[in-house]
């Protein structure tokens, strides 16, 4: 952002408020164990902005600096991924426009229910050997599909 602002963009401020939303949703996870909700929510905050900043930079800045943002982004997603080496593995069968995430069923939200959500959210499913779910499609299918999940999963 401060990179941007030198160049005369004056962030919107509903980037600022996602920003500041993944913060509290950070700390709040870091205080309660076992708030899966929170890393979803964490993740379409940021998300956002990521989308926002990236196409704000291709109008301001060189390719090359842009591509310098995406390797180093991609290179913090991995440094924080706390998944085994094993579950690091590109996944297969997602279109290379689409966005996808890894759900994993739990008890208050079963694989049936993740795959209603994702049909409703107009998304596609791929089960894994692990029993885990990869629910791909467009971006903002995926901000529905998780806005409907946490909904479910904070219901109760």
């Amino acid at each position: 952002m401060i990179e941007l602002r030198k160049k005369g963009d004056a962030t919107s401020f509903e980037v600022l408020d996602d920003l500041k939303s993944a913060k509290l949703m950070i700390k709040i996870s870091e205080q309660e164990e076992g708030m899966g909700d929170a890393s979803l929510k964490v993740e379409e905050y940021l998300g956002t902005v990521e989308s926002y900043l990236i196409t704000e930079a291709q109008k301001a800045l060189s390719p090359e600096t842009v591509d310098q943002w995406l390797t180093r982004l991609e290179e913090a997603n991995a440094e924080i991924s706390e998944e085994p080496m094993e579950e690091k593995k590109i996944i297969t069968g997602v279109p290379r426009d689409q966005k996808w995430v890894r759900v994993e069923p739990v008890d208050n939200l079963p694989t049936e229910r993740i795959r209603q959500f994702a049909k409703e959210s107009n998304l596609s499913v791929n089960p894994q050997k692990d029993g885990r779910l990869v629910v791909f499609g467009q971006p903002e299918c995926i901000k529905d599909f998780l806005k409907k999940m946490t909904a479910e999963a904070t219901k109760k």
